[in-house]
């Protein structure tokens, strides 16, 4: 019985033996619980699963029963569960997921709501205090109404998206509508969202690409870098046109055709930004969605965890629900076709992807939450593809003889040159290939120098031919 209930509870506490004069070592979990996704308290259990038991385990019940009746409010739902293992008493106590949020706990002048972060309850920061809030009261940010107009702002890129993704005009009536004001005129947090002017300050996108597999200095290690304000939909688009800029397309040969085979799938990436601008939270101060690419992947992280349910690492995605933190934003979003059906969004980033030519299990997508962020992670199928020298020497059109290359690169360099203009010399698209093939050999040659020696890996560095 004790394994099934462990096995199937959400979260779980373990508490030796009850503390009635320092309740808060519990009620505490008894807060964050209800305030989540719920979860079990287990009286007369350690931390390590041993059995311990409890000597007056009826005594201890009643105390349970009042202290949460006395000390949380509002009152969340219960069980409590006398259960016998080994020939010993326990007890567990059931908090179901609460709708009243938060519960607080609240004795001695203290009044705090908790939340669980990985196996702790701590406090809840003010922002999610806030969300929690909304929550309770069945309302979300994007549809709070604020106290700016909408005669004050225009919404040209908003109407004329909408036209050109859904050939319908973009009513006046549609505001009132959709949800983006209120029938004053007073625009929601969603139509501040997507007026022309930047008046969420969180409504920022910050984008880098980074020279190797992980981060480094902004000045040094960034190869592109950067940043968007404003509208969803302009955010949507320079986030696009960024991962496009920054990806290749390289393609195979066959006898009659050749085959494209794009580092990312396009349709894999929209719907990870889309989900992104959706499902963030914005009531985070000073937070902004990051796209950092690399070498062998593209990451796009967003403010805000799971806004219900288990950590999606957790979870089957072709199973799980889809709760919208931004309703409105999304029930437009919808509407203009750049979403799939509500829930399918990371069922079709993997399935794009599985499409690409070259994929395999290994490049599957992955996806993590916290309970501050949500993070995508999408596999460059084309990194490593090149495996043995006489492949590499094929990659986007062989030149007729490396040592022609050679020269041809070392001539071209007689003034500085960045390895962009240097690669656009030659048909490889390649970064990796192209600097471990031939960059390097002519450093270590001695035929090129670098023009900012103490910093290998800048961003303005540059090559010029070596004196003889």
């Amino acid at each position: 019985m004790l394994n099934k209930l462990i096995a199937e509870a959400t979260e779980i506490d373990f508490k030796v033996a009850l503390e009635v004069k320092k309740p808060k070592s519990w009620l505490k979990s008894v807060s964050a619980f209800a305030n989540g996704i719920g979860g079990v308290l287990l009286f007369g259990v350690a931390d390590d699963r041993s059995i311990v038991g409890l000597d007056h385990a009826q005594q201890d019940a009643e105390a349970i029963s009042r202290l949460i009746k006395e000390r949380i409010t509002p009152l969340p739902q219960f069980v409590l569960r006398p259960l016998q293992e080994k020939g010993v008493e326990l007890l567990a106590v059931e908090i179901a997921a609460g709708r009243s949020t938060p519960y607080y706990y609240s004795a001695d002048g203290v009044k705090e709501a908790y939340i669980r972060v990985g196996n702790e309850s701590v406090p809840a920061p003010d922002y999610v205090l806030n969300e929690l809030i909304l929550k309770g009261t069945n309302r979300s940010f994007d549809a709070l109404v604020t106290d700016e107009r909408k005669a004050d702002y225009s919404f040209t890129l908003l109407e004329a998206t909408y036209r050109e993704r859904t050939g319908l005009r973009f009513e006046p009536s549609d505001y009132v509508s959709f949800g983006l004001t209120d029938k004053n005129g007073y625009l929601t947090n969603a139509g501040r969202l997507l007026a022309d002017q930047h008046i969420v300050y969180n409504s920022r996108l910050f984008c880098t690409r980074w020279n190797g597999l992980e981060k480094g200095s902004i000045f040094d290690d960034a190869l592109d870098d950067k940043e968007f304000e404003g509208n969803l939909i302009y955010l949507l688009q320079s986030g696009s046109d960024f991962i496009r800029n920054n990806s290749k397309v390289r393609f195979a040969k066959k006898a009659q055709y050749r085959v494209d085979k794009p580092d990312y799938a396009d349709r894999a990436v929209t719907e990870a930004l889309v989900n992104a601008l959706i499902h963030r939270d914005y009531i985070v101060r000073g937070s902004e969605i990051h796209i950092d690419m690399y070498d062998d992947r593209l990451e796009i992280q967003s403010p805000g965890g799971m806004f219900e349910g288990k950590p999606i690492q957790d979870c089957n995605i072709n199973t799980v629900g889809s709760v919208r933190r931004n309703p409105v934003i999304a029930d437009l979003f919808h509407r203009m076709k750049f979403m799939e059906r509500r829930g399918s969004g990371l069922r079709k980033i993997v399935s794009e992807t599985e499409k690409l030519p070259g994929y395999t299990e290994e490049l599957r997508p992955e996806f993590h939450s916290s309970g501050i962020d949500f993070r995508v992670v999408l596999k460059n199928v084309n990194y490593n593809l090149v495996t043995d020298s006489q492949d590499e020497g094929q990659v986007e059109g062989q030149v007729e003889r490396q040592d022609d290359l050679f020269s041809i690169l070392v001539d071209f360099c007689s003034i500085p040159r960045s390895r962009a203009e240097m690669m656009e010399l030659t048909p490889i698209k390649s970064v990796t290939y192209f600097r471990k093939t031939f960059l390097l050999p002519l450093l270590d040659a001695g035929k090129l120098n670098m023009t900012i020696p103490d910093k290998p890996n800048s961003r303005n560095q540059k090559y010029i031919k070596a004196d003889e």
